[in-house]
C-alpha cells in the first residue's frame, strides 16, 4: 500500500491490534479500522496508543459475518481468520470483504498454507490437524483452494508470499478496478 497518501485499512479479526498497528506505524496517513468482539478491541486499542497510533484507530465490534464492516477501504487484513470455516462461509465472508472494498482494493490474508501436497511444511501440514480437532469445518487451505475462494468473490490477481522467518504466508488478491 502506498505510504505517500492516506489510506484506510479494516483489520478484521484485529485480535491484539498488531497487524494495523504495523500499517500504521509505516503509514502516517493511514486510518486503521479493527474489527473484534468489544473485550478483545479494549487490549488493541490499548496497544494503538502505545504505539502512539490511537489518533488513527477506530473499532467495530462484533461479528465479522454480520456486523457493518464500512466501505470505500484501500485493503483488508484478513489475518488468521479464515482457518476457522469451511470454504463456502470462506467465500461467503470474501464477498462481504469485497463490497467492503473501494475498485482497485486489496485483500491481505495471514495464514499457515500448506503446499498443495497438503503435508509439506511441516507447520502449515500440523496446523491441519489442530484445525481437524479444534473447530467444526476449519482447515489450513492450499494456495489453490485460496484462489476457489477468492475468485468467486470477485478478487482477481491473488498471489501468495511466505513470510520468513515464521511459518505464515500471505496471500493478496485485488479487486477489479
Amino acid at each position: 500500500l502506498h505510504q505517500d497518501r492516506p489510506v484506510r485499512i479494516l483489520d478484521v479479526a484485529a485480535g491484539h491490534g498488531a497487524y494495523g498497528i504495523t500499517f500504521a506505524r509505516k503509514n502516517p496517513l493511514a486510518q486503521i479500522v479493527a474489527l473484534d468482539w468489544p473485550n478483545v478491541l479494549k487490549i488493541a486499542q490499548e496497544n494503538a496508543l502505545a504505539a502512539g497510533v490511537g489518533d488513527r484507530f477506530s473499532t467495530i465490534a462484533g461479528d465479522a459475518f454480520t456486523a457493518d464492516l464500512g466501505s470505500s477501504y484501500d485493503a483488508v487484513l484478513v489475518p488468521n481468520f479464515l482457518h476457522h470455516f469451511n470454504r463456502a462461509d470462506g467465500v461467503r465472508f470474501l464477498r462481504r470483504v469485497h463490497d467492503a472494498l473501494k475498485p482497485g482494493g486489496q485483500v491481505v490474508i495471514v495464514e499457515f498454507i500448506p503446499n498443495e501436497d497438503r503435508i509439506t511444511p511441516p507447520p502449515a501440514a500440523g496446523f491441519a490437524l489442530v484445525m481437524l480437532g479444534t473447530t467444526p469445518e476449519g482447515d489450513a487451505y492450499t494456495f489453490a483452494e485460496y484462489q476457489e475462494m477468492l475468485a468467486p468473490a470477485g478478487f482477481e490477481e491473488a498471489v501468495c508470499h511466505q513470510l520468513p522467518p515464521s511459518a505464515q504466508a500471505v496471500v493478496i488478491a485485488r479487486k477489479e478496478a
